[in-house]
C-alpha cells in the first residue's frame, strides 16, 4: 500500500470511509478536507460530454427530478447551442455546456478504425480537461443481443472483440489525456426491459466466450481507470453485488486493479455490493450511506476489505488530480472536423445498383431532397448519453455547399409529421422527385424511441417515412435512401430504392460525412458491426426476449448475431462484416507464418490486398477462424482480428493480422478452464462473414484436454482420458489376472458395444467383483 495512503486511511474513522465510498450529490465522489481529500467531477459520455451545469454545479440543491431528467431526456431536446442562442425552447440542455456529439457506439465501431477511435478518445479528453470533468462514464460495451435493445445506440457490436477493441481504443485516447473512463454496464445488461428487476439467465460458456470477452479484451488493452457495475442481476445474483463478477472473475482472474463503481442507484444492498467488490456507489443516498454503517459498525465489514477500497479510491482521486490542466481550452472546431471524419469513415454504404452513386453532373444534374431529416438531422440517441452538440452539420446546407453550381438542388420536406402522413407535403415531394435524375430521401426511427429503461416495440422505420420511399419510388426509378436509426431495421421497401447509406447514430458530423459520400468526395469504406435481420422474427432472442417472471434466458447460448445466422444457414438481409465501396478489393497470396503451431508465439496471417478499381479507398480486412469438430460445439467462424488499410486505385498492400494461442480458447465449464482443442483450424480472411476471400489451415498441437470420468460414463469415454483409463485397467487386472495391457487392449475392442455406464458394465456385463467405492477411487486418484 502506498504510505501516502496508508497514513491517510489510518487516520480516517470509520465514518468517514464510508464517505470516501459514497457519492456526494449526482455526480461528484465526496471530499474530505481535514484528511486533504478533494472531490472529483464524473459525467456521462459514451460518444459526448454531457455536463449539466444546473446539476453537477448545484451543490446541496439537486433532487431525484435532476436525475429523472437525465435518463427520460430525449434527442429532440439536444437542441444545437446556435439555436439556444435564437431563443430556442427552454429545456435541460439549455443548462448544459455544448460539447462535441461524435457519432454513437452502433455507428462508431462500424469504422473498424481504432486509430481513429484513439483519436476521439483524446478529444473527449480534451473537452473533459476544459470542463473540470474527471470521469467520463463511458463506453459501453454490452453485446448487441437484439436490436429491440433501448441502448443499442451506445453500444458498439454484436461481437466481443471488435467491442473490445473499439472500447480500448476511445479508452487509451482518454486516459492518455489524463482523464478516467468508466468501462460498463458489467455485465449482462443487454435489454432497457425492466432492467433494475430482470435476471438474465446466462450459461457460462455463452457468459465468458460472448459476454464477459469484450470486457476483458477491453481490461487487457487499457486498463480503465474504473469500470460500472449494471442494473441486472445475472444468474440469480444483483450484478452490483455479485462476488463471481467482481471479485473472481475481475479480480482474481483478470487482475483488474481499478476501482468499480455503480450505475446509478444501481446498489441495492451496500454491505453485500462492498463485500463484493464494488467500491463506490453512485450518486450519494442516505439510506446507502446509513447501511454501509451499520454494518461496520456491527463488525461485519472487515477493515481490510474497507481499506482496500478506501484505496482504490484515494488511487483514483490522485490519478485524477495528477492530470488536471486547469485553463485548458478544446479545440471544439478540430473536433468537429474529426466528428465529420468518424462519421464518413463509419457510413455503411449497404446499397448502390448500377453505381447510382456518387452522384455526377453527367448522371444526375437535377436532385430532389425530400424528408424532414434532411433540415433535422437524426444524430443521437436518447437518454443519459444525449449529448448538446456544439456545431450540427445539416445535410441539406453540406449538399448544398458541396453541389456548388454542379447540380441543381431541390428540396421538399415530404414527411412534417412523422406520427401522420401529410398528403400535401408527399404530395410536394412526389412532384420534386418526378422531374429530378435522381431523389435523395432521408429517413429514420421515431426520436426518443431508444433510450433508458425502455426497449422499442418493433425494427420499423417511420410509417410516415416508409411512405415517402415508397410513393417517390412510383415516379422516380434513381431513389437514394439515407437511413438514420439506433440499431438493425427491417427493410420490406429495400427493393424501392437503388442505393442506401446507413448512418445509425453518426453525431453533428452526419451531415458533412453524408453529402461527401453522396458526391464522391469521401469513398464509403464503414462495414457492419451487427447482422441486419429480414424479420424481427428471425433474429437469435426472438423467442425468449424480454423474458417473463422476472427471468430473461438467454436462450441461443453462444450463438449471438451473425454466429446464430450461420448456425442455422439462415441468410441475413445484410451480414456482419458487410459494406460496400466506390471501388473494388482484391485478396490473394494468403500466409501463416506457422503450418504447425505448437508454442505460445503469435501466429503471424499475411493477405495481399489490391485496389482494383479507380478511386483511392479503404478495405477492411476481416480474419475469423473455423475450430476443429469435437465433443463441445463451437461456432461455425468467430471474428479474432481485423485490419483496415488505404490504397490508391491499383495499389497492393501486405496486411498482417496476429492471432494469440488465446483466441483459439474456448471455456470448458466441466473443467472450470480455458481450453484449446488440438487439431486442424481453418483461417478465413473475409470481406464480411459472408464473403471469404481466402482461407487456410494451420495444425494446433496443444495439451490434452482430459476430460473427468464417472462411474457412469461409458468405456468410450473412458479411453479418451489414458491416465484414468491406465488406473481402471490396473484395478481389473487385479481382479481377473490379466495384465492391465491385456485389459486396455480388450476395452478398447468391445468399446463400441459398451453402452452403459462404466459401473454397470464392469459388474453386470463383464461380471467382475468390483465394488462401487473400489471404483470411485480408482478413477478420484491423482
Amino acid at each position: 500500500m502506498n504510505n501516502k495512503f496508508q497514513t491517510i486511511i489510518a487516520a480516517m474513522s470509520a465514518e468517514e470511509k464510508v464517505t470516501l465510498l459514497t457519492g456526494k450529490g449526482l455526480w461528484r465522489t465526496a471530499s474530505l478536507p481535514q484528511h486533504g481529500i478533494e472531490d472529483i467531477v464524473m459525467t456521462d459520455g459514451t460518444y459526448g460530454v454531457r455536463y449539466s451545469t444546473s446539476q453537477i454545479e448545484q451543490g446541496e440543491k439537486w433532487s431525484m427530478t435532476d436525475f429523472i431528467s437525465v435518463i427520460s431526456q430525449s434527442a429532440a431536446d439536444a437542441t444545437p447551442i446556435e439555436n439556444q442562442a435564437r431563443g430556442g425552447s427552454e429545456s435541460l440542455f439549455s443548462h448544459s455546456k455544448p460539447a462535441t456529439c461524435f457519432p454513437n457506439g452502433s455507428t462508431l465501431a462500424c469504422s473498424w478504425d481504432t486509430d481513429l477511435v484513439y483519436q476521439m478518445g483524446q478529444a473527449l479528453g480534451r473537452e473533459c480537461q476544459e470542463m473540470g470533468v474527471g470521469i467520463l462514464l463511458g463506453p459501453g460495451i454490452n453485446i448487441r443481443r437484439t436490436p429491440l435493445a433501448g441502448r443499442s445506440y451506445e453500444y458498439y457490436s454484436e461481437d466481443p472483440v471488435i467491442s473490445g477493441d473499439t472500447a480500448a481504443a476511445l479508452i487509451n485516447g482518454l486516459q492518455d489525456e489524463g482523464v478516467g473512463a468508466s468501462l460498463k454496464h458489467f455485465a449482462c445488461n443487454n435489454s432497457e426491459f425492466r432492467r433494475t428487476e430482470m435476471d438474465s439467465i446466462v450459461d457460462e460458456r455463452a457468459l465468458r466466450e460472448i459476454y464477459l470477452a469484450g470486457f476483458k479484451r477491453a481490461i487487457n488493452k487499457s486498463q480503465p481507470w474504473t469500470v460500472m457495475s449494471s442494473y441486472n442481476r445475472l444468474n440469480g445474483v444483483q450484478t452490483s453485488q455479485d462476488p463471481f463478477l467482481l471479485t473472481q472473475v475481475l479480480r482474481d482472474e483478470w487482475q483488474y486493479n481499478g476501482l468499480v463503481m455503480s450505475d446509478w442507484y444501481g446498489i441495492k444492498d451496500r454491505p453485500a455490493s462492498l463485500l463484493a467488490g464494488n467500491d463506490l456507489a453512485m450518486p450519494e443516498t442516505l439510506h446507502d450511506k446509513q447501511q454501509l454503517q451499520a454494518a461496520v459498525d456491527r463488525g461485519e465489514i472487515p477493515t481490510e476489505r474497507l481499506d482496500q477500497a478506501c484505496l482504490r479510491m484515494l488511487e483514483l482521486l490522485d490519478k485524477v488530480h495528477q492530470n488536471r490542466r486547469p485553463g485548458f481550452r478544446a479545440d471544439f472546431n478540430q473536433h468537429h472536423r474529426l466528428a465529420q471524419k468518424l462519421a464518413a469513415e463509419s457510413i455503411v454504404l449497404l446499397k448502390n445498383e448500377n453505381d447510382l452513386l456518387p452522384l455526377t453532373p453527367a448522371t444526375a444534374r437535377s436532385i430532389a431532397i425530400l424528408g424532414k431529416p434532411a433540415q433535422e438531422p437524426v444524430i443521437q440517441g436518447s437518454g443519459c448519453a444525449t449529448t448538446v452538440p456544439y456545431l450540427l452539420d445539416r445535410p441539406l446546407d453540406e449538399i448544398f455547399d458541396v453541389a456548388g453550381d454542379n447540380f441543381q438542388i431541390r428540396y421538399a420536406i415530404g414527411t412534417p409529421d412523422d406520427n401522420a402522413v401529410d398528403q400535401q407535403a408527399l404530395d410536394h415531394a412526389i412532384e420534386t422527385a418526378r422531374t429530378a435524375d435522381v431523389a435523395v430521401v432521408f429517413v429514420s426511427t421515431a426520436i426518443g424511441e431508444d433510450g433508458e429503461n425502455g426497449d422499442r416495440q418493433d425494427l420499423n422505420i417511420l410509417p410516415s417515412h416508409e411512405a415517402l420511399i415508397r410513393a417517390v419510388s412510383e415516379v422516380q426509378p434513381n431513389v437514394v435512401v439515407v437511413l438514420s436509426n439506433s440499431d438493425a431495421v427491417v427493410m420490406p421497401w429495400l427493393s424501392n430504392c437503388g442505393a442506401l447509406l446507413e448512418t445509425f447514430f453518426a453525431g453533428q458530423g452526419m451531415g458533412r460525412a453524408v453529402a461527401d459520400i453522396l458526391f464522391g468526395n469521401a469513398n464509403p469504406c464503414g462495414k457492419l458491426t451487427t447482422t441486419l435481420p429480414n424479420s424481427l422474427e428471425e433474429t437469435p432472442a426472438w423467442l425468449s426476449y424480454p423474458g417473463e417472471n422476472l427471468r430473461h434466458h438467454y436462450s441461443e447460448g453462444l450463438f449471438v448475431g451473425y454466429r446464430y445466422y450461420d448456425k442455422r444457414n439462415i441468410t441475413p438481409l445484410f451480414p456482419f462484416g458487410f459494406g460496400l465501396s466506390y471501388t473494388q478489393f482484391d485478396y490473394s497470396n494468403l500466409r501463416l507464418s506457422e503450418s504447425m503451431w505448437a508454442t505460445d508465439a503469435p501466429l503471424e496471417v499475411r493477405v495481399d490486398v489490391t485496389n482494383s478499381g479507380k478511386r483511392a479507398g479503404k478495405e477492411i480486412v476481416q480474419l475469423y477462424l473455423s475450430a476443429p469438430h469435437g465433443e463441445i460445439q463451437r461456432e461455425p467462424l468467430a471474428l479474432k482480428a481485423f485490419g483496415k488499410v488505404a490504397l490508391a486505385a491499383g495499389e497492393t498492400r501486405t496486411v498482417t493480422l496476429t492471432l494469440n494461442r488465446e483466441d483459439l480458447a474456448y471455456y470448458n465449464p466441466v473443467l472450470n478452464r480455458w481450453v484449446i482443442d488440438s487439431g486442424t483450424y481453418r483461417i478465413k480472411i473475409g470481406k464480411s462473414s459472408r464473403e471469404i476471400a481466402l482461407a487456410s489451415e494451420v495444425k494446433v498441437i496443444s495439451e490434452p484436454v482430459l476430460l473427468p470420468i464417472r462411474n457412469d460414463s461409458s468405456v468410450q469415454q473412458l479411453i479418451k482420458n489414458p491416465p484414468v483409463f491406465a488406473r481402471v485397467a490396473k484395478l481389473i487386472a487385479s481382479k481377473n489376472g490379466q495384465t492391465p495391457e491385456a485389459v486396455q487392449e480388450k476395452l478398447t475392442v468391445m468399446a463400441p458395444d459398451l453402452i452403459f455406464g462404466l459401473f454397470i458394465t464392469l459388474t453386470e456385463f463383464l461380471a467382475l467383483e468390483i465394488s462401487l467405492d473400489e471404483l470411485n477411487t480408482a478413477l478420484a486418484e491423482i
